[in-house]
């Protein structure tokens, strides 16, 4: 009887993967804190994305790694957007039959890309439940935010299954932000002492001085929010006059691309946007935010979508945003992988904060837990950040794991090359403290790939100082600043900039960097692990990567030719 069971569920499966499922594996569920409102009204308009089969993704990998290794002839011959579309661009069949299904069903409002590999079609409701069958589309809100999503798979016809990755707007509800503010009970300031992080204090710990400022004139840098967010001009420029005295800088955004909102800003956005402008300061800096959003769009899918068709770019973008691993499709995943590699190969570096979960936990039921990787951060196309804190919370002093920085191994992408043997040197190093293997996957790609600190930020939002703002949403436009700051100085010598900075990063070895060997991170409260995650050690670790940046010396180092 088992054995019957176990084989109608493998043909369940495979039915499910070729009767035209493309998202077979994507949790459909709909998260408790989101309220249903109900069905959609048939004649509602909604916005669909549609992910049309690339061609030469293998070639597009093999590109990114000659680009981006440093002992490659052809490190820093970065690609145009033209060179990245007539690589990737869909063939004219899969184009064909794309158009002509949707044209099938009286769906003409389309628009695509420069890369011609996303189509965006306008259709109501009805129309997309009969093109996508399966789907049914509701409305649900929470927090004031209200979006369109289908709480059932859909499928595709047979024919049109081989020419799509997936379809975007009916499934991933957006995470909830982190709640950043960490209480803290202070001291009194004495001589020597601070009592937060500000931009004086990680110029002071980092090595950068007052004149490590941005002078390139072809240089620029961005943030990116999709949860609603948005900073205000006020609070940028009263932060600025606050804690930018001592350097250069710029008090204004360069650019905002897509609409900002109404009311009060976002601490998140607040955040994201004063410290990377106070450290990679003097640098031109844009700042993304939802564009016109649909309440069916993905606000991050529309943030990539948005890449393939600019063809100027700020050169570093950090990005303050994750969702956990198992609740995406591997086509999804798989194709974002893609997108990160299309703007890698063009010199763009994508700094992703760890997440603030530290190992994460998934009940897998019967008492038994595994650690849970988040997503994009478990990307191997991507740049990680994760989290410390300053040994002595008033002083500058040494750091050590922040407790919350997110860090693992991913369960969907194997161990990349450029980071095989630092991986397998921890793993081997600490093997004997490591947590029980049945908790995470060894043989995954393994993150941060380095760190910043986290800890107990000032940031000014809706015109007030807030103290004790944590989270590796901090760290992570610190170290894209100093990146910032380093392109700059390539830029000047004629060089190009970092774009994908992993290999390099690797074959550093931990030269540069504030090595991190104290602290784990939080993971699952149970009996075998008791909240305790990886830990911090010499060398690379899954907690902090390699380290924190040495700013004299990483610029010395990724300056060298």
């Amino acid at each position: 009887m088992k054995t019957l069971l176990t084989f109608s569920f493998s043909l369940l499966f495979c039915s499910l993967v070729w009767s035209g499922y493309l998202e077979y594996d994507q949790d459909v569920l709909i998260p408790e804190d989101w309220t249903h409102v109900g069905r959609v009204d048939p004649t509602e308009e909604l916005e669909l994305t549609f992910a049309l089969k690339q061609q030469n993704v293998d070639l597009l990998e093999k590109t990114l790694r000659l680009v981006s290794d440093p002992d490659s002839a052809q490190y820093g011959k970065h690609l145009t957007l033209e060179e990245v579309s007539s690589l990737v661009r869909p063939s004219d069949l899969t184009q064909k039959v794309v158009r002509r299904w949707l044209q099938s069903h009286g769906i003409t409002n389309c628009l695509t890309v420069h890369t011609q590999d996303f189509l965006q079609c306008t259709m109501t409701a009805e129309v997309a439940e009969t093109l996508l069958s399966g789907s049914k589309f509701h409305r649900y809100t929470r927090d004031g935010q209200t979006l369109v999503r289908s709480s059932a798979p859909y499928f595709v016809h047979d024919d049109v299954h081989q020419h799509l990755d997936f379809v975007g707007g009916l499934h991933r509800l957006p995470p909830k932000g982190q709640n950043l503010i960490r209480g803290r009970t202070h001291k009194r300031s004495k001589e020597g002492m601070h009592l937060g992080v500000t931009p004086a204090v990680l110029r002071a710990r980092y090595n950068m001085t007052a004149t490590d400022v941005g002078t390139a004139q072809n240089n620029s840098q961005a943030v990116a929010q999709f949860l609603e967010q948005y900073y205000s001009a006020a609070d940028l420029s009263e932060f600025m006059s606050m804690y930018g005295r001592s350097f250069q800088h710029h008090s204004q955004v360069d650019r905002v691309v897509g609409t900002q909102g109404a009311g009060k800003a976002g601490l998140e956005a607040s955040l994201d946007i004063e410290y990377i402008m106070s450290t990679g300061a003097n640098i031109s800096t844009w700042f993304f935010t939802n564009p016109g959003r649909h309440e069916s769009q993905e606000p991050f899918l529309q943030w990539m979508v948005l890449l393939s068709n600019m063809s100027d770019l700020p050169w570093v973008h950090t990005i303050s945003y994750g969702d956990d691993e198992d609740s995406l499709s591997a086509a999804y995943m798989m194709r974002i992988n893609a997108e990160f590699m299309k703007a890698g190969v063009r010199g763009i570096s994508l700094l992703f904060a760890s997440g603030d979960s530290g190992a994460g936990c998934k009940h897998l039921g019967g008492g038994q837990n595994s650690f849970r990787p988040s997503f994009p951060a478990s990307s191997p196309f991507v740049t990680t950040v994760g989290g410390t804190s300053f040994k002595n919370p008033f002083k500058v002093t040494y750091e050590v794991t922040d407790y919350i920085s997110g860090g693992g191994f991913s369960n969907v992408f194997k161990t990349p090359d450029y980071q095989a043997s630092a991986v397998e040197a921890y793993l081997k190093t600490v093997a004997a403290t490591l947590p029980p293997q049945s908790y995470y996957n060894t043989s995954g790609r393994a993150y941060p790939d380095l760190a910043a600190l986290s800890d107990n930020y000032w940031v000014v939002s809706n015109r007030v100082p807030i103290p004790w703002v944590s989270g590796t949403s901090a760290s992570t436009p610190v170290v894209g600043g100093m990146l910032s700051l380093i392109n700059d100085q390539r830029l000047l010598k004629g060089l190009p900039a970092l774009g994908f900075l992993n290999p390099r990063l690797y074959k550093l070895r931990g030269q540069a960097l504030f090595d991190v060997t104290e602290g784990c991170h939080l993971s699952c409260l149970d009996e075998k692990v008791q909240g305790k995650g990886f830990c911090a050690s010499p060398s690379w670790d899954p907690v902090t990567g390699w380290g924190t940046p040495n700013y004299p010396e990483l610029l010395a180092a990724l300056l060298a030719e």
